[in-house]
């Protein structure tokens, strides 16, 4: 689109410019600033005079240099080739940029989000003479291996199809139909597509969450579950396993597409990810875990107005393969410095400030994010169903779980699986607080759990995390006293929450096995454990010493339940429990 509204920058704040001269300019629209060419987004208009939000570091700007207004809305490119590609806050491409520039991004460079030379393989489903309307298929392309990208109809579009290509090789450039509408005008529709990313995807009607995305972490899938189209938090101070909670997830969790938003975060972490996804396999197909995966590698050192461009980008990548039919994982890390770079802009606009400094208007912000989330029936004439389970990990300073970012994720998301720095400081990992943690989503979910995991699961649930409570309890008593002035059925109660907390939530990421615990062998973990509690306390009533019982060897087989391969089972233990009787401890 042609520049049409230029105008001249009068003041510079850091990332924030106000430009005069800019009558006609739209609030959010693109403009670009000054003689390299900045992008920014125009976020407040006052007479002739816009505030410009920019993307990229304003260092050598100076008043009197152009700003020119490209009258179109800050949007993201959606078509073949998002999958595996890893992009910057505003959808520049970073491994195009790096053979251009080196390893630093030069300021204005404008690269096209998607491959602009290669051709995809079009095989159309619909003809001349059909009627369609937004969201219908017109056929699909090969992506990767295992995922077909299907070339819909933009939203909102209705008419009949007067031209539509053949079986063949496209550019994403390409005309793939035109569309007639009622009126008698045509529309074109290519291969690609844009859209303003801060403009929600429509859809038919939103479903209710009474399926759980399994994410193989036992804390997760078998204590405080979320539902695929729910919303979860993962705050938690520093190194007490936030990001290795996001990755555990990306890796697992049995979405079909994961978009990774590194919002702020460490370079480091974020090297840790772009060196490590490509050589992970993915569980379900055997592929490069990269081959379902778009990642937007926003890092601390990159301008933070970009922290906020980053996650719209990402959810509406996420709605776009949403409206195909895919259930699509996005991960946040983490959301505490996108609030960060929305108090730096609030402060330098120099607006009235809320708590701790966070704009007035934090709360809405954060909810406008998470309520994108949500699994949906998706436009078109054909039964589709798609959702979007968003995971946001926050940062607090200190840990501090009252500050305002935390509590405003609080009141959104429904499930709240919070880190705990103790359990981190005892290598307890992953350090998910089995006490703190809540999952809004239970009451929907278990008609599926019983169907799923077990029948009885909901009860041994239940009396799990009634042990783990009295445990808390008992454990005060113990730093008081000490172990041996309890009752020898509350030194039991300790054991077996000892049980459920080393040999269950225990998990380790790196192990090739117990890194992915599917829900057959959750169930049979936790339905063990508490069977083996049982059999412990009807010793203790048959006249059995506690420090007798606590000497059974059968001990180090259920500590290892989580290193056997699910396939294998545990029949022989189940049946060991089952014999143990006052008798073996006369022989």
């Amino acid at each position: 689109m042609s520049e049409q509204i230029v105008g001249t920058i009068i003041r510079i704040s850091g990332p924030v410019v106000d430009a005069d001269g800019m009558t006609g300019a739209q609030l959010y629209e693109v403009a670009h600033v000054g003689n390299d060419k900045l992008i920014g987004e125009v976020i407040k208009l006052d007479g002739d005079v816009a505030t410009i939000q920019v993307y990229e570091l304003t260092d050598g700007l100076y008043p009197g240099e152009p700003v020119a207004a490209t009258g179109a809305s800050l949007s993201v490119s959606l078509g073949p080739g998002l999958i595996t590609e890893i992009y910057d806050g505003i959808q520049r491409p970073l491994p195009v940029i790096k053979e251009i520039s080196g390893a630093f991004i030069t300021r204005g460079i404008e690269i096209p989000a998607l491959n602009l030379e290669k051709e995809w393989e079009f095989t159309p489903v619909k003809k001349l003479g059909d009627m369609v309307e937004g969201g219908t298929i017109l056929g699909s392309v090969p992506e990767t291996k295992h995922i077909e990208h299907k070339i819909m109809v933009p939203p909102r579009l209705t008419g009949k199809i007067t031209k539509i290509v053949n079986k063949g090789k496209y550019l994403v450039t390409d005309l793939c139909a035109v569309v007639e509408k009622e009126n008698g005008e045509s529309e074109d529709i290519f291969f690609m597509q844009k859209w303003p990313v801060r403009q929600g995807r429509p859809y038919k009607s939103r479903l209710p969450s009474i399926t759980p995305l399994i994410t193989g972490q036992r804390i997760f899938d078998a204590f405080f579950p979320v539902a695929k189209g729910g919303t979860a938090a993962i705050p938690g101070p520093f190194g007490s396993g936030k990001t290795v909670s996001q990755h555990q997830l990306a890796k697992w969790s049995d979405a079909q597409i994961v978009v990774y938003v590194g919002c702020g975060e460490r370079g480091n972490e974020m090297t840790n990810v772009l060196e490590e996804f490509p050589h992970l396999k993915d569980p379900s197909t055997g592929e490069p875990l990269l081959n379902r995966t778009v990642m937007i590698a926003n890092t601390s050192n990159m301008p933070v107005a970009a922290r906020e461009a980053s996650i719209y980008t990402g959810i509406t990548i996420a709605e776009y393969y949403r409206d195909m039919g895919y259930d699509v994982a996005l991960l946040a890390d983490s959301t505490s410095r996108w609030a960060e770079a929305l108090r730096e802009i609030s402060g330098r606009l120099e607006e009235m400030p809320g708590e701790e400094g966070y704009p007035a208007y934090l709360a809405s912000k954060i909810a406008e994010f998470y309520e994108r989330a949500g699994g949906v029936e998706c436009y078109g004439e054909d039964e589709r169903f798609g959702s979007i389970t968003v995971t946001g990990a926050v940062s607090p300073p200190g840990g501090d779980f009252s500050e305002p970012v935390t509590q405003n994720t609080l009141r959104i998301v429904k499930a709240f699986w919070a880190l705990n720095r103790g359990l981190a400081a005892q290598r307890h990992f992953p350090a998910i607080s089995y006490l703190d943690s809540y999952t809004l989503y239970w009451d929907n979910l278990i008609d599926w759990y019983r169907k799923n995991f077990s029948e009885n699961y909901p009860e041994l649930r239940q009396e799990a995390m009634a042990l783990l409570q009295k445990d808390k309890e008992l454990q005060e008593i113990v730093q008081l006293v000490g172990p041996d002035a309890l009752p020898d059925s509350e030194r039991l109660t300790i054991e077996v929450a000892r049980m459920l907390k080393e040999d269950f939530l225990q998990q380790n990421a790196f192990h090739d096995v117990d890194s992915y615990c599917p829900p057959k062998k959750q169930n049979d973990m936790l339905k063990i454990i508490l069977s083996f509690s049982d059999k412990m306390k009807e010793l203790l009533e048959q006249g059995i010493e506690v420090s007798r019982i606590l000497e059974l060897p059968i001990y180090e087989e259920v500590a290892r339940m989580k290193y056997v391969p699910a396939e294998k089972g545990f029949e022989s233990l189940e049946q060991k429990i089952k014999e143990l009787t006052p008798e073996i401890f006369t022989q």
